[in-house]
């Protein structure tokens, strides 16, 4: 059986952490910088989401969520929660705890239909890819294989792959958006 990176990391796997990193530190520093902007504060930041996403790997469940998802979960409230702190900060001259934040249930829920809505907009827009974008998309993102892997076991050439990738991407982001243009950070890589 195939086993989710982020199971990996919860049972301890030394490699699984930096192969973590690799693979969503692109995701979650888009994230940090969008939500918390200032660049140092973003590095805290972003330190923070994955302590708190290899302390929460256990929690993972790829019948309730496909892994980016449920990282993105994570970096978003660690994100939020991180900026209300600083946000709190100069107004009171103390910054609460982390771990002492809690979301409010109906806060959690209303994140839950959130991320449900997002990841089935999503979905529907790699159904209207291209065949071979969906295929190459979704070893990608749903099952975490590296562009390398793909092209080997398709049998492609590693640009091919690269190229339907970031194609694909494109074309989901502008499907989500309702065909706007859609402008795609170089720095990220997809």
């Amino acid at each position: 059986m195939h086993q989710h990176l982020l199971q990996r990391v919860a049972a301890g796997e030394a490699a699984a952490v930096e192969e973590c990193i690799d693979r969503y530190g692109g995701l979650i520093w888009s994230l940090a910088r969008k939500l918390v902007g200032v660049h140092a504060d973003a590095e805290d930041a972003v330190q923070e989401v994955f302590i708190d996403l290899w302390k929460s790997a256990d929690r993972f469940d790829p019948n309730v969520a496909s892994e980016p998802t449920f990282v993105a979960m994570i970096a978003r409230r660690r994100l939020i929660d991180s900026k209300r702190r600083r946000l709190r900060r100069p107004d009171q001259g103390q910054s609460m705890p982390l771990d002492d934040v809690d979301v409010p249930s109906s806060e959690q829920d209303r994140d839950a239909a959130e991320m449900a809505e997002e990841a089935s907009k999503a979905a529907a827009a790699i159904r209207e890819l291209r065949p071979e974008q969906q295929e190459i998309l979704s070893l990608s993102v749903y099952e975490g294989w590296s562009h390398q892997r793909i092209a080997d076991h398709l049998q492609v050439p590693l640009g091919t792959v690269k190229t339907h990738v970031r194609r694909g991407l494109i074309r989901v982001r502008e499907l989500i958006q309702g065909g706007a243009p859609v402008f795609v950070d170089p720095q990220v890589n997809p």
